[in-house]
């Protein structure tokens, strides 16, 4: 009679397998580098993919407890080293690598996501400096967001207070380092905008990449970009640039340096102002110098030079006038004579006496008439005279003359502007007592 052979269910070898492999301590505790394809990221937070090299490929997941903690962005093609265990997917009768921790193969996994988050940040365009904000010269206000403690606050203050002590400066407490720096860092910057401030500095003193690497988070840089007010990055790190010094409005190397740019130097000022008063004296006494010489000039022109020239129309128009009125009153005379010729004539003509009474009578009047007529005639044309002489001893430019001014002459002409003259003329100066012959050897032109 045979043995009747006994057979194991599908489960059952699945497990035996299973066991097989969590006993191998080979297996359950294994280094591995490879390359990753096939990356697959689950909402739940779960990351599945293949790991692989020239001769095989093996399936991969890493659960998302052991996620969270990776420090860079998984890529298609990447080199990296993993650390895990290779175990029985039971249900899929197939094994796989479970991943514990994954580091990129040749490179740091801090410095790779520093230079991917760089990339991702530079390609929306967060350092372009358009989006920078000018620092004002003069602030009044200034915010700082780092630790209460520590040298960068201490070497902040007494910095802005020996430069600047006009300044009204308000501390943020926020975390500079560890898993909360971040957010702490994050709620500080956003209190700090709901204030008016001038300038924001952003920062700690110096460390390891790891305890600088708060200012590395994407929500930090983030912040910063969003500030309405400008940033000044004051990592402490004078060799190594960190995220938020790409996305600030300034840079500084380190706190000192960050106070030293977000306010002026008292003696820098006072130095300023010192020269910008020996600026503006010389530019008094050039100003000066020239309104002097201007006057000079002025004094000197020819229209002070030959006044008579300026009120020659006038006698001309005085000696019209008069031989005017003279004409006139001959005139009036010769007419009113003759009239008196024919009365006289007609009266003769009349032979009663009563007549000749009353025509001489009449005669005698109208003489009397004519004579007041003409004397009162005579008298307004006299006023009128008198006063055309006096209106022309006002305008008289040779008084002006009596108070050392003088007026030049070009060829008979009066010269009132530097225009009409050219080197060599010759000009005729007149003064109060007599006159210059002078010939030009240098013009000067001013704009009025």
């Amino acid at each position: 009679m045979t043995e009747e052979k006994r057979y194991l269910t599908v489960t059952a070898l699945t497990k035996y397998v299973a066991r097989k492999f969590s006993a191998d301590p080979h297996l359950t505790k294994l280094s591995v580098r490879g390359e990753l394809s096939n990356i697959t990221f689950h909402s739940s937070g779960h990351i599945y993919c293949t790991l692989k090299d020239q001769g095989a490929q093996i399936r991969a997941v890493m659960f998302a407890r052991q996620a969270q903690h990776v420090k860079f962005r998984l890529e298609e093609g990447m080199q990296v080293l993993i650390e895990g265990s290779v175990q029985v997917f039971e249900r899929m009768g197939q094994y796989q690598l479970y991943i514990e921790h994954i580091e990129p193969d040749g490179i740091g996994s801090l410095y790779l996501r520093f230079e991917q988050l760089k990339a991702d940040l530079a390609k929306e365009g967060l350092f372009e400096q358009k989006w920078k904000l000018p620092l004002p010269a003069y602030p009044q206000k200034i915010a700082i967001v780092t630790a209460k403690t520590g040298a960068a606050i201490r070497d902040m203050y007494t910095t802005i207070q020996r430069r600047y002590p006009l300044v009204e400066l308000t501390l943020y407490e926020a975390l500079v380092q560890g898993e909360n720096a971040a957010p702490s860092i994050v709620r500080a910057i956003e209190r700090a905008n709901e204030g008016e401030y001038d300038v924001l500095i952003v920062g700690r003193g110096g460390g390891s990449i790891e305890d600088l690497w708060a200012f590395n988070e994407e929500r930090v840089a983030r912040a910063i970009f969003e500030s309405r007010i400008p940033v000044i990055s004051a990592v402490g790190h004078e060799t190594d640039t960190t995220i938020a010094d790409y996305v600030a409005d300034l840079r500084a190397p380190t706190p000192t340096a960050a106070a030293e740019l977000a306010v002026p130097s008292r003696l820098e000022l006072q130095e300023r102002l010192k020269q910008t008063e020996w600026s503006l004296t010389q530019l008094l006494r050039h100003q000066l110098q020239q309104s002097k010489k201007r006057y000079e000039h002025i004094r000197q022109s020819y229209v002070f030079q030959q006044a008579e020239r300026l009120y020659r129309p006038q006698i001309e128009h005085y000696l019209q006038v008069e031989r005017a009125l003279h004409q006139a009153m001959i005139q009036t005379v010769s007419m009113k004579r003759q009239k008196m010729i024919e009365v006289s004539h007609a009266l003769s003509l009349q032979s009663p006496n009563n007549k000749l009474s009353e025509a001489r009578h009449r005669h005698r009047y109208a003489t009397e008439r004519l004579q007041r007529t003409m004397t009162a005639s005579q008298e307004q044309r006299q006023d009128r005279l008198l006063h055309q002489i006096r209106l022309m001893q006002t305008l008289n430019p040779l008084s002006i003359l009596e108070r050392g001014f003088s007026v030049t002459y070009e060829e008979g002409n009066v010269v009132t502007s530097a225009s009409q003259i050219e080197v060599g003329d010759s000009l005729k100066i007149q003064l109060k007592d007599g006159s210059i012959e002078a010939i030009v050897n240098d013009v000067q032109k001013e704009d009025i």
